[in-house]
Formats: structure tokens, sequence, C-alpha cells
């Protein structure tokens, strides 16, 4: 519902396309199911990932059609689960580790980076990963501080990783089954507020061998007076902002960035080239954040030459999560937060 989860309505299809409805919970249980059939190789396991068809049921169904050896229940012990599912990566599997919480990953961060992204590297190529490392992250609702951080910045910080971040269900679909057939640890960092909205998927999302490119940004508006980059659930917030500037006359183009390492920087370039105006919106937080990097490369780019103002960023605030409701809005970018950075930027 627009206004409730960041999301706005989707204009209406074409007659000539098939589109249907489908969630984001629903979108990631089809990419599971999809490459599980695949590829035997696959298998997920994380805790309550099997009989219980997932704490956020985007497992649901997977362990009565695979059994126990593809859909694998772990104890409440991130550090070693993460660790087999490294080691079986090594051996030549292609897990997908799901943890509960990405700020329960730090249990595991050891086995992520040290074991999971250098390898390859350390091993000159001669010993892959081919991991997902899948979950919510970011702020969800009335969880306080150890369930409401963002590690966009953290995982996008680290060579060896790459770093997908879904906004639609199409996002969700296209990126899992490409991160599962990476060949590289791919760390997936999903919304837990976006699991439950629907989206508007078109007849080749929803086929079998749909994926979207890690590493390629997604325009969802086109606009000329200033430039809104943005990922994650903030990807909505930044669609309903555009709507209530264009009826003041500004146009927004809004960049879905989708994945944040590799960053996509070419299309957030151009975009900048035509409006002249950056903003970049997330939840995570300001110091050496997403939009930290995302302004630094502008700058050391060609496309800052084309910039008539400074770059503005909105991100979460410099706090861990308060638990109060009030406060937790005031900690998370709103559509009048971004509302208020265009026309700071814009200068009206």
């Amino acid at each position: 519902a627009p206004g409730v989860w960041g999301v706005r309505p989707c204009p209406p299809p074409s007659p000539s396309a098939a589109v249907s409805q489908v969630t984001v919970r629903d979108a990631l249980n089809q990419a599971l199911d999809e490459e599980l059939e695949r590829d035997e190789r696959v298998f997920l396991l994380g805790e309550e990932v099997a009989q219980y068809d997932g704490a956020y049921k985007i497992s649901r169904g997977l362990w009565k059609k695979y059994g126990d050896k593809r859909v694998i229940d772990t104890p409440i012990s991130e550090m070693g689960f993460t660790g087999i599912a490294v080691g079986a990566a090594m051996a030549g599997l292609r897990p997908v580790c799901e943890f509960m919480t990405f700020n329960f990953s730090m249990q595991a961060i050891d086995q992520v980076i040290n074991s999971a992204a250098k390898t390859c590297y350390m091993s000159a190529g001669s010993i892959g990963v081919p991991i997902v490392f899948r979950g919510p992250n970011g702020a969800s609702a009335g969880v306080a501080a150890q369930h409401s951080q963002c590690f966009a910045a953290w995982y996008g910080h680290c060579p060896g990783l790459k770093v997908v971040s879904p906004w639609s269900a199409e996002d969700a679909k296209g990126l899992l089954k490409a991160s599962i057939r990476d060949d590289n640890p791919v760390v997936m960092l999903e919304n837990e507020l976006l699991y439950g909205v629907p989206f508007e998927m078109s007849e080749e999302a929803q086929s079998k061998e749909f994926v979207i490119p890690i590493g390629k940004a997604k325009i969802e508006r086109q606009g000329t007076h200033v430039t809104l980059v943005s990922h994650s659930r903030s990807v909505g917030h930044c669609l309903e902002a555009a709507a209530v500037l264009a009826k003041e006359g500004v146009e927004c183009e809004v960049i879905n960035m989708r994945t944040i390492r590799p960053m996509d920087i070419e299309t957030v370039e151009a975009s900048v080239v035509k409006t002249n105006h950056l903003v970049t919106v997330e939840g995570g937080w300001p110091q050496f954040g997403v939009g930290a990097e995302i302004c630094a490369r502008i700058m050391e780019g060609p496309a800052f030459n084309y910039l008539d103002a400074p770059a503005v960023r909105v991100t979460g605030a410099d706090v861990p999560m308060p638990y109060a409701k009030i406060l937790e809005d005031n900690c998370i970018p709103q559509v009048k937060d971004i509302v208020f950075a265009v026309k700071k930027a814009l200068n009206i």
C-alpha cells in the first residue's frame, strides 16, 4: 500500500503482457525452488528453514519437496553453520546460507570475510567459493538496535564479495537466481518489511531462466531535474517522493542500484549528466555509507563537472536504532526527508 511500505502503485500493464501480482516472499521462494530443481549441488541451510518453512516462510514447502539433504535445519550457531556452508562451497557444492537477520551474521563475520571472500584470491583462483549468504537486512519494525542495522556498506567494503540489495519481487527473484549461479560469494541483503509486499511481475520475470545481471542498476522512473539513487526499501520511498514533487513541477529520475558491489556508477553518471543534481537515499548510517561512496565516485569522475549543486545524502540517523516507535520513525528516512533534500539540492 502506498505510504505504508514505501511502494508506489505499478502502472497498468500493456494488454499484450501477461502480468501477475507476486510478493517478494513468493518471488524468493520461486527462485529457491527453481534453482534447487535445476542444480542438485544447490542446497539451503539455516535456522528453521526446513520443517518450520522458514522464519519468514521464504522456504515454504521446500523441505517437503527436496528432503533433509537439500534443505537443512541448523542449530542456533551462525559461526558453525556458516563455516559448514563455506567448506561445502569449497568442495564443489553451491550452498544458500540463510541468516535470520544480517545482524546475526556478525557471529559469522570471520567465515564470510576471511574464509569465503578471500579464498579465491589467496589460492590464485584454484579454490572457488560459490555461496550465497541471504536474509533480511536493515530496519524492520519495533525490533530495536540489535535487529535493525543495514550492512550494505560493511559488506560492500570487502573485495572478494558481490553484494546485491533487491527492492521489488522481480529484483528479488532475478538477483537470487543470478547469485546462486555465480561462482563467487554473494551477499544478498533483503528487507523484512518488503517480504509481504506484492509487485507486478511480467511473464518473462516468472520464467525459470529469468536472471538479473549482478552489477547493473535500473532506472525506475525517468526524470530531468534531479537524480535520486537508492537501494532496497528506500527505492519505494524515492518513488513516492518523486510523485509528490511531480505535482510541484519537479521531475525526479529514480535509480534502483540493485547491486552494491560491484557498483554500476555509469548509470548514475549518465543520469547526473542529464539532471545536474544528485540525492542519495539509504536506511544505513551516514558515515562511510553507500551514499558516501556514490558521492565520492561522482566527484572523482566526469559527471562532477555537470553538477550544479553539491550532492545531498539522506540516511538513517547516526545512532543505534531505538525501540520506541516515534524515535524509530525519526531514525529512518521518510518521504518528507527526501522531498526536503531534493528542494535543498535544487535551492527551491
